[in-house]
C-alpha cells in the first residue's frame, strides 16, 4: 500500500515542481513576426506593438490596434478602421509562455470560446 501511495505522489511532486517562465513585460513593446501556414503556403505578418497600439503589416497592407492590457500577459486588440463587422470584433490574446526571444500566446474573438495558439518571435 506505501508502494503504491508513493509511486501515486511522484508525479504531482514533479508535475508541481515544473514552472513554465513567462516574462510578458518583455514582449509588450517591440518589432514583431508571425508565420502560419495557410492552405499549404507560408504567410508572414510584421508588426510593431508600442504601449498603445499594435502596427501589422501583412501582404503590403498596414493596419493598426488599439491595446489594452488587462494584465501582464494579457491584453485586448480593436482595429482602429475596421472594413467589416468581422474586423469590429475585439480579439482577446493571452501569452502562455515565453523563451528567449518568442513566446506561445492564444487568441480568440472576445465572447467566441474557439481559441487558437501561435507563436511569435520578437525581431526587434
Amino acid at each position: 500500500m506505501k508502494k503504491k501511495l508513493f509511486l501515486a505522489t511522484v508525479p504531482l511532486i514533479l508535475v508541481g515542481c515544473y514552472n513554465q517562465e513567462r516574462n510578458c513585460t518583455d514582449f509588450k513593446t517591440g518589432t514583431f513576426q508571425f508565420e502560419q501556414e495557410i492552405n499549404g503556403e507560408k504567410h508572414t505578418s510584421t508588426f510593431v506593438r508600442t504601449e498603445k497600439y499594435e502596427i501589422e503589416t501583412y501582404n503590403g497592407k498596414t493596419d493598426t490596434a488599439s491595446i489594452r492590457w488587462v494584465n501582464d500577459c494579457e491584453y485586448i486588440l480593436h482595429k482602429l478602421h475596421p472594413k467589416n463587422m468581422a474586423e469590429k470584433k475585439a480579439v482577446q490574446m493571452k501569452i502562455l509562455t515565453t523563451k528567449n526571444n518568442s513566446y506561445i500566446f492564444e487568441y480568440n474573438i472576445v465572447g467566441d470560446a474557439n481559441k487558437q495558439k501561435g507563436e511569435i518571435k520578437k525581431i526587434k
